[in-house]
């Protein structure tokens, strides 16, 4: 899924890889810290991440940065028990005075069956994949609206001279 932003790459490429910002953006991010000393993005940086969908308890998991290429490219993987291995990706593509925005997610290590199980029971979620597109358009939208405001808020209009 991907969007325009009115907002240069490194701008953008800026907000996706901060992980602790993940929260403001993503719908079901509650906390996102780094860990083993980390404090910003870099291949092999792990962070911990707290889920939380609709229903059911919340979730850690411990992703690793496996891509940081600045206003360029930034991505991770993470594995949970019995929720096999996905890798979250965030493309950027300058277009124009902005960015084009890519989010996507690539499944690694399929779900068992006790994990769908898990899903679909303990959480209530009966199509993931619809729930999880769903989660980018917001979660794209939310970077948007935070990108185009920081460009403004760098970039006022200038003043017109004063006329005696």
């Amino acid at each position: 899924m991907s969007l325009y932003v009115e907002a240069p790459p490194d701008a953008v490429y800026d907000l996706v890889s901060d992980v602790t910002r993940t929260p403001e953006f993503s719908p079901e991010i509650l906390r996102c810290t780094w860990l083993d000393g980390a404090t910003g993005p870099a291949v092999g940086a792990r962070f911990e991440a707290v889920n939380k969908v609709r229903r059911g308890p919340a979730w850690k998991n411990r992703p690793v940065v496996v891509e940081a290429r600045p206003g360029r490219e930034f991505a991770f993987s993470r594995t949970e028990k019995f929720a096999g291995t996905l890798v979250w990706r965030y493309r950027l593509e300058p277009d124009g005075p902005g960015t084009r925005l890519e989010e996507s997610y690539d499944v690694t290590e399929p779900l068992t069956r006790i994990g769908w199980f898990i899903i679909g029971t303990l959480f209530g979620c009966h199509d993931r994949r619809a729930e999880l597109r769903e989660g980018m358009r917001q979660t794209l939208e939310r970077i948007r609206e935070t990108a185009e405001a920081g460009v403004r808020r760098r970039d006022p209009s200038p003043t017109p001279p004063d006329l005696d």
